[in-house]
């Protein structure tokens, strides 16, 4: 029978209190000063470890320091310093024509809205929702490739698109919760149930996850096969017929 909405947002309580005692001071891994900071580091991080981010923008910000100096730096410099991430190409123009946008829009302070983040060259929910939740503490939940891969897993969602799983999670996550259970996710996802290889047998979800291979799965499907009725045993002495079945 199928989960019902209800059924489905009181495991993603019993979820996300497991999350609690297994990552109970979840932050973001990227380093950031500012908001400003934050949203660079962001969209830098795109298909890309958050390690060889903080690397990267610690020589970027120590030689632009804030939104004005990265809007006019030499383009060919801020290039050569992000060309450790994939796509730097793309990255340094991002990341300056939206250091653009925040000075000449925003009178240099990242602005905290969706609507208006959302605008910012390279800036799309995931993004916001990091930069919102993390440096303005504005609840809200970021659908990275560990989010999505782990949520799916669990069955809180069940789509592929991320603005899709952002609201499957919202609709059974309170709102309280929304920031603090995306990084526990990613925490979850980094180090228990990681994409090729996921450590099951060591993961504090398994009694609520039905994914194969969670106890909890093992026990349904056990269930299932106690379940089904007993085939009846053929009387003593018959053989089954070579190619065919007992009559």
């Amino acid at each position: 029978m199928p989960e019902s909405r209800e059924e489905r947002a009181a495991r993603a309580g019993r979820i996300a209190r497991a999350l609690d005692r297994a990552y109970p001071d979840p932050r973001t891994a990227l380093r950031f000063r500012t908001p400003f900071e934050l949203l660079v580091a962001t969209i830098l991080s795109a298909q890309c470890t958050d390690e060889l981010v903080n690397r990267v923008t610690a020589e970027l910000f120590a030689r632009y320091d804030g939104p004005r100096a990265l809007a006019g730096a030499d383009a060919a410099d801020v290039e050569r310093i992000v060309r450790p991430t994939n796509f730097y190409r793309q990255k340094a123009k991002a990341i300056q024509s939206a250091a653009r946008d925040v000075v000449e829009r925003f009178g240099g302070e990242v602005p905290r809205t969706m609507e208006e983040l959302v605008t910012l060259r390279g800036v799309a929910r995931k993004t916001a929702n990091v930069v919102r939740g993390n440096a303005f503490g504005v609840p809200g939940i970021t659908v990275d490739t560990h989010v999505a891969r782990v949520s799916r897993r669990l069955r809180l969602a069940r789509s592929e698109e991320p603005v899709r799983i952002e609201a499957e999670l919202a609709e059974i996550l309170p709102r309280e919760r929304w920031t603090r259970t995306s990084l526990q996710l990613i925490d979850h996802g980094r180090a228990v149930c990681q994409a090729r290889r996921p450590r099951c047998e060591v993961c504090p979800l398994r009694a609520d996850c039905p994914w194969p291979g969670s106890a909890a799965a093992r026990v349904h499907a056990a269930a299932q096969r106690a379940a089904r009725p007993a085939r009846p045993a053929r009387p003593a002495g018959t053989r089954r017929p070579a190619g065919g079945r007992a009559p």
